[in-house]
């Protein structure tokens, strides 16, 4: 099973996590160590606090086939490269489409989602995690990618008798590059354990991010990805799980 990077020891700089994904397929990345990559900026507290306050400004997804009105979210779309400069561009707000073959749920339809914010899109901390994603996007491709990046900021809502699923398409690829996963909140909860298998259903690991900024980081087109169901670890109180999850994908 993978172990957490960083977890006995400092993690320098990106170099670890990019030889990990190159031997495993995936990293994960425990909450303090992702912090120190993202910088005194990124990383600062109170800039996170702020980020995760924006989880309680989503709006509900209403598009899930499944009828399920357990999903709140926010989407944006970046793009990245040798000619664009500073971090990234935000791009004019557009659908999310994914084929059905990555995703048998609520694929093969154009999904406009309430856009991110503009301050939360703008915010250090979204800049320092979209800086080392594409480090990482670039370190595991040919030189001089440009990325189409997608933002998605989720919130899964359960409730006693009526659980919420993280990934209700099942264990599946996104059909991107690189996928990076960072929780933002956990609030009573149980479940929702990361999975990660092989194409032959195979799996390679299993853990659940459980601090603020526990991050997994995923070669798409290697290793699949998914997330157990969600229930309240006290039934009489709410429960939610707050994730980020941006994807890089070469235009």
């Amino acid at each position: 099973m993978n172990v957490a990077i960083g977890a006995g020891a400092e993690l320098a700089g990106p170099g670890t996590l990019i030889a990990e994904i190159r031997a495993e397929g995936f990293a994960r990345i425990p909450g303090a160590a992702m912090a120190r990559l993202l910088g005194p900026t990124g990383g600062d507290p109170a800039a996170l606090d702020a980020f995760a306050a924006s989880w309680e400004r989503l709006e509900t997804d209403a598009f899930m086939a499944d009828g399920g009105r357990y999903r709140r979210r926010r989407h944006a779309n970046f793009s990245q490269g040798p000619g664009i400069p500073g971090i990234a561009r935000r791009n004019p707000h557009c659908a999310h489409f994914q084929a059905t073959v990555h995703n048998t749920l609520n694929g093969g339809v154009d999904r406009w989602f309430a856009p991110v914010e503009d301050a939360v899109g703008e915010s250090a901390s979204v800049l320092a995690l979209l800086d080392l994603g594409r480090t990482v996007a670039d370190a595991l491709t040919p030189p001089g990618a440009e990325w189409f990046v997608e933002m998605h900021q989720f919130r899964i809502e359960a409730a006693a008798g009526a659980p919420g699923y993280p990934t209700p398409e099942g264990v599946h690829h996104d059909g991107v590059d690189v996928v990076l996963i960072a929780m933002l909140a956990r609030t009573n909860l149980a479940g929702g354990e990361t999975l990660i298998s092989d194409d032959g259903g195979r799996e390679l690991a299993r853990f659940t991010l459980l601090d603020r900024l526990d991050t997994a980081l995923i070669d798409d087109a290697r290793v699949m990805h998914g997330v157990t169901p969600v229930q309240p670890a006290d039934p009489a109180r709410p429960s939610c799980r707050d994730v980020l999850v941006l994807t890089w994908k070469r235009t």
